[in-house]
């Protein structure tokens, strides 16, 4: 069988065929500015040239045609005909509390993704248009839909709650989500397999570092806890996210800057992270060249970075009793080799010791510890998309 595997976002929609006899890419590509004039198609086909189709495409339905003409294209395309597509797999950001793992998409769960709205506004709408305007286009295929936020549903009331009256867990689903959780998935197995052990028998702390960025620890094959919360804000500093602050500060500078919610909501999610911290940019690798000329803000913004995520290892060591391994992962944690040592370094009472030699490595799958560290350190790739073609490929056997 082949997979479809499609991620749409508010002005974007990413996408891989996936051969699921072998688990290969046959081809991937990118619509960038949908709706936006100027809109790009970049498509990859495995062992051929890259082609890019400029064309203004005014909605995702359209973005979709436009796809699915790039996959049978006689040239560069990679299968003969949509026939050879036997489902089609959808990343969606938000399930609320209603599914703990991947479904066939039906009424139902269009309700769901569409009721989840207000608590993920940027991403659920797209996704849900990237769903129906594939469902216009392959009607007599299954299409699941994959969650961010199912892999973490393991998660106790004591580490999902937040200590507001109850009825705002009861009324209006106020609680702990998590996010990133098809790459927490991946990389937590693939940490058992490097390990040797069952699955259910680890203590894993996985390490997502992107512009995006979560952890989670990882239980007995079930999620303890996780950094990102009731949305993607809380948690670690992150590119252009705020990470955890005290509350009482949206408030205060609602009121000093005059603010409203949807002015507030854009501050503390667009502006602040390192981009806000540094006033150089919001991509790492920009930060790290700054500090290194002397900049001193950038140098301030990475220690701040640094020390957030040093303090949530520390708070999962204490709620696993212990650690197997930390997993890097993500376009920072993958290749960022001078960030990983730094977060690493002076955690040897934690029995966590790095070999900075082994960790000059970027974007490769390996064991970056010392010899003598009681807890491994992991550099794995990340691959969603993967994970959304195998959920994909069996719901859609199973139909």
């Amino acid at each position: 069988m082949k997979v479809l595997v499609v991620n749409a976002g508010s002005s974007s929609i990413k996408y891989q065929v996936f051969d699921m006899t072998d688990e290969s890419v046959l081809a991937k590509g990118l619509v960038d500015r949908v709706g936006i004039p100027g809109t790009t198609l970049e498509h990859k086909p495995a062992g051929k040239d890259e082609v890019v189709i400029k064309k203004d495409l005014p909605d995702h339905t359209e973005g979709m045609k436009l796809v699915l003409e790039v996959l049978v294209n006689p040239e560069y395309g990679c299968i003969k005909s949509m026939d050879e597509i036997g489902a089609v797999g959808h990343r969606v950001v938000h399930g609320g509390e209603e599914f703990a793992k991947s479904v066939v998409v039906d009424d139902y769960v269009k309700k769901v993704i569409r009721d989840c709205f207000d608590i993920a506004p940027l991403h659920n709408p797209p996704n849900l248009m990237g769903i129906e305007a594939c469902q216009a286009l392959m009607p007599n295929v299954p299409h699941v839909a994959v969650f961010d936020t199912a892999f973490h549903q393991t998660m106790e009331p004591a580490n999902f709650l937040y200590a507001l009256p109850y009825e705002a867990y009861e009324k209006y689903k106020v609680r702990r989500y998590g996010f990133h959780g098809t790459s927490h998935f991946y990389v937590s197995h693939r940490a058992a397999e490097m390990l040797g052990k069952p699955y259910e028998q680890c203590k894993i702390i996985t390490l997502h570092l992107g512009n995006g960025a979560s952890m989670a620890a990882i239980k007995d094959g079930k999620v303890v806890d996780t950094s990102m919360g009731f949305t993607p804000l809380e948690g670690l500093v992150m590119g252009t996210r705020s990470g955890d602050i005290d509350p009482a500060i949206v408030f205060f500078l609602m009121e000093k800057l005059n603010m409203n919610a949807q002015e507030a909501n854009n501050y503390f999610n667009k502006k602040s992270g390192m981009l806000g911290l540094s006033g150089v940019s919001n991509d790492l690798r920009d930060i790290l060249e700054a500090a290194s000329s002397g900049n001193e803000r950038a140098q301030v913004a990475l220690e701040v970075y640094y020390n957030r995520v040093k303090g949530y290892i520390g708070n999962y060591i204490a709620k696993l009793n212990g650690c197997d391994c930390l997993v890097f992962t993500a376009g920072v944690g993958e290749n960022g080799y001078d960030v990983r040592e730094k977060i690493c370094e002076n955690l040897d009472y934690l029995g966590i010791k790095l070999d900075p030699e082994k960790n000059k490595v970027r974007g490769k799958e390996v064991d970056v510890a010392a010899e003598d560290s009681k807890v491994r350190i992991f550099v794995i790739p990340t691959n969603e998309e993967l994970v959304i073609a195998r959920d994909t490929y069996n719901l859609a056997k199973a139909q």
